[in-house]
């Protein structure tokens, strides 16, 4: 599925979305990687069934409308109005309603009215200034399960070195305060929630996990 993405935006200074459409992308390594994301986390929403998802830091709104179109109660939030009117019109696009996606950040979810049973984040807690804030406001409004993603560290700026890109700042992404290997990212992670699953498709960690 093609999307109109960000394309480098930022708001506040912060980069939102996409700069490019790596769910579409051609180039070889960046769609078998994408294709290993895609693959576990989709594993993961198979293995929970949930009645309902709400995707926080949903971006352009990719995963959102590829769960809605399959029939899941899929909605997401984003801290951007920026991105989440992109959202909206790859909504419309989609011949999906726009109201699935609302401009929110993970710091001000509310319990009960932004609540699922499966609260997906992925690509957001290397962004925060403060990702255990955001690891608790998680916790406040998941019902039961939350799949959680980050890059690998230190794969994830070794690759983008080998590439030839962030060299000043030894590859590490503009954007990314944090920077976790997988068993630290776990270690945290388990500071809240309790662990189901595991998987580490390159060059990310991806882990299912449930509340206390």
């Amino acid at each position: 599925m093609s999307i109109k993405v960000a394309g480098g935006k930022k708001e506040n200074g912060i980069v939102i979305g996409n700069s490019y459409d790596k769910y579409g992308a051609k180039n070889p390594i960046v769609k078998w990687m994408m294709n290993g994301f895609e693959s576990s986390l989709s594993s993961f929403v198979e293995q929970v069934n949930p009645k309902e998802i709400h995707e926080v830091g949903c971006g352009e709104g990719y995963w959102i409308l590829n769960w809605s179109k399959n029939g899941m109660n899929a909605r997401g939030c984003d801290f951007s109005t920026q991105i989440i009117d992109i959202a909206q019109q790859n909504a419309r696009s989609s011949g999906i309603s726009p109201t699935i996606f609302k401009s929110r950040s993970i710091y001000d979810l509310i319990e009960g009215e932004d609540s699922a049973d499966l609260m997906v984040c992925c690509e957001v807690l290397e962004h925060l200034e403060d990702p255990e804030a955001g690891l608790r406001a998680l916790q406040r409004v998941a019902t039961d399960y939350v799949i959680l993603s980050v890059p690998r560290e230190p794969i994830w700026c070794v690759l983008n070195l080998a590439r030839g890109k962030y060299i000043s700042s030894l590859g590490n992404t503009p954007g990314h305060l944090q920077n976790w290997s997988k068993n630290k990212f776990l270690k945290l992670v388990s500071q809240y929630f309790t662990i189901v699953d595991v998987k580490t498709p390159l060059p990310w960690t991806m882990v299912l996990c449930r509340r206390f």
